[in-house]
């Protein structure tokens, strides 16, 4: 096209459905569209015969007030998308393989947490019971099977801090019927063909086999691992991280519960194997687990006997189902916002689903944009910097994040563990930290930035999860006395929550049948 853009943003265009593609448009949409001067159309084009993948089925907290901004009920969510609560992580066998090899990374911080040295005082005195559950409540309530809130808790509220786990597919389905009929988002159901381009190399136009060009101003590629426009159309390349992470395959299984009523988890359990590790999400229907491994490292073949021994061990049966094989380039792209096109959710980039970071940060890339959307062309190379600077430090967190988790390892039945503990395949980042926090704790020095993917809560769970020991000075009486009042607390407040919540089972029967009372 020979014209020049537009100077001003009044349409977005968003390429691909599912996950990240429907909860970008909702959340552009619901604060930036509408019938007000000056709202902006949002169009999302979809593919008809492109499947979405649909094994994200983890969240972090963020996405209650995600869902809450966009106007879209948690009962809605419980009902139609076969969702539960999930109070953070379990993992087991990442220290050693063998008996009592368990800890958590659950999404409530420590009581007390930057109020009191309570990782000082764990370690001083002699670690009796896990890190994790000296702190706070959430391990014995996941131990427990029980529920995050009560039915009197209202719409995204909550006893104690919680996301999500749900079927992906249906979530990308409610959004979209949300997104278009609540908020005025335009669906486009059709394939892409080409780009068309303004002769200062902006995108003018995106081409449909039947519905012609679709103009905007700005255009958002959730095209998935094709990545059409930053990778394809624009050359962005992507920053492997494979020497880091070594993952680029994943199977993944849907099978039914033990019995109808059996007891449904509210945490992600990781386990790992000499292959690599599972994850196991229980959902009110099925539960979904996959195995996660590296092809340098384990043979297809060997990774699917594995799974299907983990489901063997579980007391589960396959039913017949087949595990779906997925592959993947652990790494980014070099930049995620170029020219007037950025990229959110799996054009930008994936890793691995350990931690259950890619959800989270559509919704940070979503929430950038509409927070920060350009009011023109003029302004919009500025805010692509700001966009590019901000998630390549975040993708480099959760780089940092993940590999600590192997790093602690101290598994010796596989070359892949062993591997994984090797200076070489460390980033710098993390070996700094990890000098640094040999003779001190984490703390909010280490993470400075306003909205840190991980907090220093979440490294202090992990590293003495995984039995790392410090050389700290000793506290003094004062200052160990006030950690150890905040971890009485904890015993008090677990003996309460223990006997007031109700099983997690129940609550999702009870929501499912009653719904729950709403926000204020």
């Amino acid at each position: 096209m020979n014209s020049e853009a537009t100077p001003g943003v009044r349409r977005i265009v968003v390429l691909g459905g599912g996950s990240a593609g429907w909860l970008t448009a909702a959340t552009l949409a619901a604060e930036l569209g509408g019938d007000t001067p000056g709202a902006l159309q949002v169009t999302l084009i979809e593919s008809p015969d492109i499947p979405s993948i649909g094994v994200g089925e983890g969240t972090w907290p963020t996405m209650r007030a995600t869902l809450h901004r966009i106007g879209l009920s948690e009962v809605d969510l419980v009902r139609e998308c076969d969702a539960a609560f999930k109070q953070g992580s379990r993992f087991d066998g990442w220290l050693h393989g063998g008996a009592g090899d368990r800890y958590y990374h659950p999404f409530t911080l420590p009581h007390g947490f930057g109020e009191a040295e309570l990782a000082a005082a764990w370690l001083q005195d002699g670690r009796a019971q896990s890190f994790a559950e000296s702190v706070g409540s959430q391990p014995q309530l996941c131990d427990a099977q029980l529920a995050p809130k009560q039915t009197t808790t209202p719409d995204f509220g909550g006893v104690v801090n919680y996301g999500y786990h749900f079927d992906a597919v249906k979530l990308g389905q409610l959004l979209q019927r949300h997104a278009t009929a609540r908020l005025g988002v335009r669906h486009v159901v059709d394939h892409f063909t080409a780009v068309r381009s303004h002769d200062n190399g902006d995108i003018a136009a995106l081409s449909t086999r039947a519905h012609g060009d679709i103009e905007g101003e700005l255009f958002i590629d959730c095209s998935g691992l094709a990545s059409l426009l930053l990778g394809q159309h624009y050359g962005i390349g992507l920053r492997s991280e494979r020497g880091v992470l070594f993952n680029d395959s994943a199977l993944a299984v849907q099978v039914p519960h033990a019995a109808p009523e059996a007891p449904l988890a509210s945490a992600t359990v990781a386990t790992a194997h000499a292959e690599g590790w599972t994850w196991d999400i229980g959902l009110p229907t099925r539960r979904g687990i996959g195995l996660v491994y590296s092809s340098g490292h384990t043979s297809d073949d060997a990774a699917e006997r594995a799974l299907q021994a983990y489901i063997g061990r579980c007391g589960l049966e396959a039913a017949g189902a087949t595990p779906r094989r997925l592959r993947f380039s652990p790494g980014y792209r070099d930049k995620f916002w170029h020219r007037n096109c950025v990229a959110v959710g799996l054009a930008a980039g994936f890793i691995e689903p350990l931690e259950a970071s890619a959800l989270a940060l559509v919704e940070l890339s979503a929430a950038f944009i509409r927070d920060e959307m350009p009011a023109g062309r003029d302004d919009m190379d500025l805010v692509a910097r700001r966009f590019n600077e901000a998630f390549a430090y975040r993708w480099s967190r959760v780089i940092d994040f993940l590999k600590l988790h192997y790093v602690l390892s101290r598994r010796d039945d596989a070359d892949y563990w062993r591997e994984h503990r090797s200076m070489a395949s460390q980033p710098e980042s993390l070996r700094e930290l990890l000098q640094l926090w040999a003779h001190r704790l984490p703390s909010r020095n280490d993470f400075y930035r306003a909205e840190e993917v991980f907090p220093a809560a979440s490294y202090q769970y992990v590293l003495y999860g995984m039995q790392f020991a410090p050389a700290l000075r000793p506290l003094s009486a004062d200052r160990l006395a006030a950690a150890r009042s905040c971890m009485k607390d904890v015993t008090t407040m677990t003996r309460r929550l223990l006997g007031g919540l109700p099983r997690h089972r129940d609550l999702i029967d009870h929501i499912r049948a009653h719904g729950m009372p709403p926000s204020h």
